[in-house]
């Protein structure tokens, strides 16, 4: 490995790049504004590229690479990576864009997917490769189970609970209608109490719209602790409440803190 500069005329974008969406993830910075930051500062971080038969193949580092070309540079700093093959190529190009909150989840999602299918379905491989728990890239690859007009609509401005919210659209029902029509519905409430009524709805797409009225009510800000075989799982409470309200719950039940001081507590 090592870093040259090298003719942005010799570079071809690479088919096993995972990000095909340039534009998601640019609410706050277009391409016009990576542009400029790169004429006033130069380019901070080189791409990847691989040798082919003529010239070189992009494999990260797109939007850099087209923000070059449009302020007219002739050459690119870059990282040029011998012996790589198409998987190694999809592998680099996710890891450098799976924690960058301005990728697009379809292009994470199908990324997992090429991933886990070169390793034969093993998501504990494309986790130690990847660095991303399994549990995620589970959700992710749910996503792609989503009509494509939901796919579509996903934002990286929306941040990454609303992942959450479609996976469980996702897992929760069977057809590509039944989530298209539950997703219009939920479609303007905040995504824990998507998530809520989601989950209320068990699978039965004609309960959302009374689980919808009840929600435009208040019913599901309601803030509730449940138990769970000794644990208590605290699912609508405020982030920054959460820790002292399970500390309070467990002090109670193990009778270390009278019940008016647990009131007290919560108040």
């Amino acid at each position: 490995m090592e870093i040259r500069e090298i003719e942005i005329g010799q570079i071809t974008v690479s088919v096993q790049n995972t990000r095909k969406k340039l534009d998601a993830g640019q609410e706050d910075s277009s391409l016009e504004d990576l542009a400029a930051s790169i004429r006033e500062k130069g380019l901070l971080q080189p791409i990847i590229v691989r040798p082919i038969d003529r010239g070189y193949e992009l494999i990260s580092g797109q939007r850099r690479l087209m923000a070059c070309r449009q302020i007219g540079m002739q050459a690119i700093p870059a990282i040029v990576r011998d012996g790589v093959d198409d998987v190694d190529a999809t592998a680099i190009s996710l890891i450098e864009n799976v924690h960058r909150a301005d990728m697009n989840p379809p292009d994470k999602a199908r990324a997992f997917q090429q991933l886990a299918q070169h390793y034969g379905r093993d998501l504990s491989r494309v986790s130690k490769e990847t660095g991303v728990s399994v549990s995620t890239i589970k959700k992710y690859l749910s996503l792609l189970e989503l009509p494509l007009e939901l796919q579509e609509r996903l934002s990286t401005s929306e941040g990454p609970a609303k992942i959450d919210a479609l996976h469980t659209l996702a897992r929760t029902f069977k057809t590509p209608e039944e989530m298209a029509e539950a997703y219009q519905h939920i479609a303007g409430f905040k995504q824990d109490i998507q998530v809520a009524i989601l989950r209320e709805s068990g699978g039965d797409v004609s309960k959302i719209p009374e689980l919808v009225a009840e929600a435009m009510e208040g019913a599901f800000n309601a803030r509730t602790c449940r138990g769970l075989k000794g644990k208590f799982m605290c699912e609508f409470i405020p982030e920054e409440l959460a820790d002292t309200v399970i500390e309070l719950v467990t002090r109670y039940t193990t009778r270390k803190l009278p019940l008016k001081e647990l009131v007290k507590g919560l108040k």
